[in-house]
Formats: structure tokens, C-alpha cells, sequence
């Protein structure tokens, strides 16, 4: 049976895999493992040991303390509630509005304003 704080590690894993668009493969080959191990703990079927959680924090740019954030003491976090980086779409919309250049970011921020304030 999934533990509440796996499967929210590896949902952390999953997201930040996807926010700077990384494959499963290209993770693996950087920790030294196969994809399928991924796939595994970004469901949270496998635990991830804290050295293999380290290896994998160093290979996604991000402190250890990423992958247990918005957790509580106490609560078994199946699920983050109003996660919007749960939405695939959602996080290609942010990968794509980072990979513009800052002037061109503003002017879609500043349209998307416009719009959800017209809506």
C-alpha cells in the first residue's frame, strides 16, 4: 500500500521533472538508474532511500527540502489540494512562458490580466 508521503515525494519529483523538461529517461541516466525506478517512485509504489532522494535532488537543480514541501506534520498528503502544477497542460504553459524573453513575458502576463479580468 502507497504511504501518503511517498507518493507526495514523488509527485514533487514528477513536477519538477516536468518544470524544466526533463525527461524520465534523461533523470535516470543522470542518478544512474533505469526510467522504470522513476516511474516507480514518481507514484509512489517505490520509497525513495535518502541518498537516491539526494542523487536526484542534485540532478533536478533543487534543495532535498523541494521534495517535502507542502507537507504537514501529521497529515498523510495523498493528495496537495489546489496543486495547479498537477495540470499537465498548466506546467507547459509555465515552461513555455519561462523560455521567452523577460519583455515578451510581461506583455503575456499582462494579456492574461487583461483577459481573466474581462472573464
Amino acid at each position: 500500500m502507497k504511504h501518503g508521503v511517498d507518493v507526495h515525494v514523488g509527485k514533487r519529483i514528477r513536477h519538477r521533472r516536468w518544470m524544466i523538461g526533463m525527461t524520465q529517461q534523461q533523470l535516470a541516466d543522470k542518478v544512474g538508474i533505469k526510467f522504470q525506478q522513476i516511474q516507480k517512485y514518481e507514484t509512489g509504489m517505490n520509497r525513495v532511500s535518502a541518498s537516491r532522494l539526494w542523487d536526484i535532488a542534485q540532478a533536478v537543480d533543487v534543495p532535498v527540502s523541494f521534495f517535502f514541501e507542502g507537507l504537514h506534520e501529521g497529515e498523510a498528503a495523498a493528495s496537495v489540494e489546489g496543486d495547479i502544477l498537477a495540470d499537465k497542460e498548466a506546467l507547459q504553459l509555465v515552461r513555455a512562458y519561462y523560455a521567452m524573453p523577460a519583455a515578451q513575458r510581461r506583455q503575456i502576463f499582462e494579456l492574461a490580466r487583461v483577459l481573466s479580468d474581462a472573464a
